[in-house]
């Protein structure tokens, strides 16, 4: 979940303020001028999709096949034996099945 913290941290790096309550902003920085709500609002938002489009990589990721079983898996097959590869790319297809890649509009 994004939070006004985030889209202050983007719009304004480095700037100094509080946020109090999760919603309540303290300007402190005497440099940087406090960005809008509206400002605020667009980019949590601009964050909140850029994060649900890339949920999928991270669901995927505890689900895929160890390193580990890619290199024995590879071991066999110069050893003239694929079965181990062909189960790793399979469980590797069913992962990217589970949790698909959402299509870019």
């Amino acid at each position: 979940m994004i939070e006004i913290t985030d889209a202050l941290f983007n719009l304004r790096p480095g700037a100094r303020w509080l946020v109090k309550n999760r919603t309540e902003i303290e300007w402190l920085d005497t440099e940087q001028t406090q960005p809008t709500d509206a400002e605020i609002q667009a980019e949590v938002e601009r964050l909140q999709a850029a994060e649900d489009a890339t949920q999928y990589q991270r669901n995927r990721q505890p689900e895929y096949p160890s390193l580990a079983d890619l290199a024995d898996a590879l071991y066999w097959s110069n050893q003239g034996d694929n079965t181990k590869l062909d189960e790793y790319y399979a469980a590797c297809a069913a992962v990217k099945a589970k949790y698909p890649k959402p299509e870019v509009n």
